[in-house]
Parts: structure tokens; C-alpha cells; sequence
């Protein structure tokens, strides 16, 4: 488990630019979805895996408490699926062009659509009512990287909780997106994994400097309290 605490200059930084050391600490449930980022046996299965997050495991139990939490709160939970799929070869030619023909064949294969290594990790708790999402970038939101957008949307979601792996890759992707999307976005400091701790911190202090918001599971679950007690009736 990463071991992460915003540095005191970062949070003042981040209140001499806001007002707040966290600008997103009030949160309305029903606006509210929880994005679970690439927790699939691709990214945690050493068997499947093309590039197996050691860290990955260990966040599990946070992501599946906070999604519970989010539930409670009249939320929306996304389960979202890294994909290979035939045009990432000519849209996204670059990226495969960046790595060794092994190195493509396995992230290809492992990332396919019914192969073992695009399923989610056996340990992630899906309910009724969550949505599992496709993405075909590193980031779910930026255009061509899947219908996340739209959903949320559809959803009237205007906040955004950003957990899975990698934090300094596809979490951070998305969460940067999400919030030139005009949402509000939070990164999950315990909901999020890293090779190493020094790209986790590095990821998420960068993150709440310029872009959003950087709080722990249990953050997120006083801010659900709260908003419960000053708005009971949603």
C-alpha cells in the first residue's frame, strides 16, 4: 500500500489558489460517479498480465469500500475496461509504434476483448445498477477513448472520483480529462496504485496542484455524511 500525504506546501499552494486546500471536500451523491480505472487481471495477474501493477492488489479493498459508500450515497459506479480492438492499430498508431513487436503482441492480446486478461480482477465487487465501460486510450474521456462521456452525461454527473491503476498513467489520464471536461475530479490517494511510491506522490501532487482535487477514501465518505445531514432529501 502506497504511503502518501499531501506536503504542507502543496496544500498551500493549492489554498492560496482556491481558497481551500481541497476544493471539492463538499459532494452531492447522485452528481457523484466513482471511475474504476483498469483493475483487470491484465494490469494484476502475472499469468495474463502485460503490465502488472504489484501495487494493484492492495487498493482493492478501498476501491470496493468506496464504491459501496458511493451506492449508499444515490452514486454511480463505472467499471472501466482497458480494450485493444483493431482500430487502436490505426488510431492509435503511435502508441503501438512506442513499444517491441513482443512487447505490442502481449499488450494486444492480453488486452482483447473475452481473453483473461481484459476481465476485471476476480476480487472487484460489480452490483447491480454499476456500468462496465470500454476505453481504447489511456484516458476514458479524451475523444475517441470510448462512451464514458456521454454516459456521464446522461447521468447528470458533475463530479468524478478517480481510482484503479496506474495512478500516474491511465488514472491521471482520465482524471486530466475529466476535468477540461468540466468536471469536478477528484483523484483517490488510497484508491490508486503505482509502480512506486515516488510516481504515485509524484502523479497525485501534480494532479491537485493545477487540476483537482486529491482525497482519501475516508475523505469521500465524510463528505457523503455531511452532505446527508445538510440535505437529507435529495
Amino acid at each position: 500500500m502506497h504511503k502518501f500525504t499531501i506536503p504542507p506546501d502543496v496544500s498551500q499552494r493549492v489554498a492560496a489558489r482556491c481558497g481551500t486546500p481541497h476544493p471539492f471536500a463538499t459532494l452531492k451523491g447522485p452528481r457523484t460517479a466513482l471511475l474504476v480505472v483498469d483493475m483487470q487481471n491484465a494490469f494484476m495477474d502475472v499469468g495474463v498480465g502485460h503490465a502488472v501493477c504489484p501495487n494493484a492488489p492492495f487498493v482493492v479493498p478501498a476501491i470496493n469500500r468506496l464504491a459501496t459508500a458511493t451506492r449508499a450515497a444515490g452514486g454511480s459506479v463505472f467499471w472501466i475496461l482497458n480494450t485493444h480492438d483493431e482500430a487502436c492499430d490505426t488510431e492509435w498508431s503511435v502508441m503501438q509504434d512506442m513499444v517491441t513487436p513482443a512487447a505490442r503482441t502481449k499488450r494486444n492480446t492480453a488486452l482483447m476483448r473475452g481473453s483473461k486478461g481484459h476481465h476485471l480482477w476476480p476480487h472487484m465487487q460489480v452490483r447491480d445498477g454499476d456500468e462496465i465501460v470500454e476505453k481504447y486510450r489511456f484516458s476514458a474521456l479524451i475523444p475517441g477513448g470510448g462512451p464514458l462521456l456521454e454516459k456521464l452525461r446522461a447521468r447528470g454527473i458533475d463530479t468524478v472520483l478517480v481510482t484503479g491503476t496506474m495512478t500516474n498513467v491511465c488514472c491521471e489520464s482520465t482524471a486530466r480529462d475529466a476535468m477540461m471536461m468540466n468536471f469536478r475530479t477528484i483523484m483517490v490517494s488510497d484508491g490508486c496504485a503505482a509502480m512506486n511510491d515516488a510516481e504515485h506522490a509524484a502523479s497525485l501532487i501534480n494532479f491537485h496542484l493545477f487540476f483537482g482535487d486529491v482525497l482519501t477514501v475516508e475523505q469521500i465518505e465524510e463528505a457523503y455524511a455531511r452532505s446527508r445531514l445538510l440535505d437529507p432529501v435529495e
